[in-house]
């Protein structure tokens, strides 16, 4: 049979228990159809990227299976149908790693916190933060001029003044 990976998220309001239930509950849907899950791994409520169905944290649950292909599409039917999943990944493999994943490695996540993570956060000198760029609404630096001066930018503006060139005045273009 076909091994696979599967990580769902699910939503940041629900216990640690409850994603433990659905873990089981799926488990259950692979046996029926045949499979098996060989590890459960329980990653923890982490933050996300962006914005997932108005969530901003979600809890990690990664799957070994081993199954058919209709075990996996029933899981992921159900898992679609389910208010608490916010996403699932399913992934084919060759072979399951035995050693825990890495998320679960507790040396890697100790070596990340003694040095500097760098990367986009604005506190560590990243990319996102307060210093400003073309957005008026950051305060301090950044923004265009007139968003700066007063904010006129209802007012409308009158002709131009008639330009030099070669030390004789154009007239204005008609066009505008």
């Amino acid at each position: 049979m076909p091994l696979y990976e599967h990580v769902f998220l699910a939503r940041q309001d629900i216990s640690q228990a409850q994603v433990e239930a659905l873990t089981k509950e799926y488990s259950e849907v692979i046996s029926e159809g045949g499979g098996r899950v060989g590890k459960n791994e329980y990653w923890g409520l982490k933050s996300l990227a962006f914005k997932i169905k108005k969530n901003r944290k979600a809890h990690y649950s990664l799957m070994n299976i081993d199954a058919p292909a209709a075990a996996i599409a029933e899981m992921e039917r159900r898992m679609g149908l389910s208010p608490d999943v916010i996403r699932f990944l399913t992934v084919r493999v060759e072979q399951h790693e035995t050693e825990p994943s890495v998320q679960m490695r507790k040396s890697d996540r100790d070596d990340r916190r003694d040095g500097d993570r760098g990367g986009f956060r604005g506190d560590r000198g990243g990319f996102r933060g307060d210093r400003g760029g073309l957005r008026g609404d950051r305060g301090g630096g950044g923004g265009f001029r007139r968003d700066r001066e007063g904010g006129d930018r209802d007012r409308p503006r009158g002709p131009r003044p008639p330009r030099e060139r070669d030390g004789e005045t154009a007239a204005p273009s008609e066009e505008s």
